[in-house]
């Protein structure tokens, strides 16, 4: 006997409208609460134009980790400072303080799960624990 199989398929013309932040940063929800109501995780590709910057923030919940696609990042982890480029993956814990810029020529590109999915109130200003 099989049991019935329960898949979530995001095609890109469903998917919400690309989330738009200071610096540049546009995010684009693939899978997730917006996407297929999924609670579990949540999949997304981030892009960064030429000195494109994130506001340093952390997450009180949600595990993040990023793979990046295309690009070169500069990745700010609790004063600690990292240089990524394609291939190269991170995973940043809940509480860690983070903010990554492109300080290259070409658009940073990269895919980003939040375990569990990623809320927009899970999200912090770094000023709220006292660094920027």
């Amino acid at each position: 006997m099989w049991s019935e199989v329960i898949m979530i398929l995001s095609k890109i013309e469903n998917r919400p409208p690309n989330r738009h932040h200071p610096g540049g940063e546009v995010v684009q929800e693939i899978t997730g609460l917006a996407v297929g109501d999924v609670a579990s995780h949540s999949l997304a590709e981030v892009r960064f134009p030429s000195g494109g910057f994130s506001e340093a923030h952390y997450h009180k919940i949600s595990e993040e980790s990023c793979l990046i696609l295309a690009g070169e990042a500069r990745l700010i982890v609790d004063d600690r400072e990292f240089h990524l480029a394609w291939g190269d993956a991170v995973v940043i814990q809940p509480l860690e303080v983070h903010q990554i810029s492109n300080p290259g020529e070409k658009e940073l590109v990269f895919l980003a799960v939040c375990v569990p999915a990623r809320t927009p109130d899970d999200s912090f200003p770094a000023e709220e624990m006292g660094r920027e």
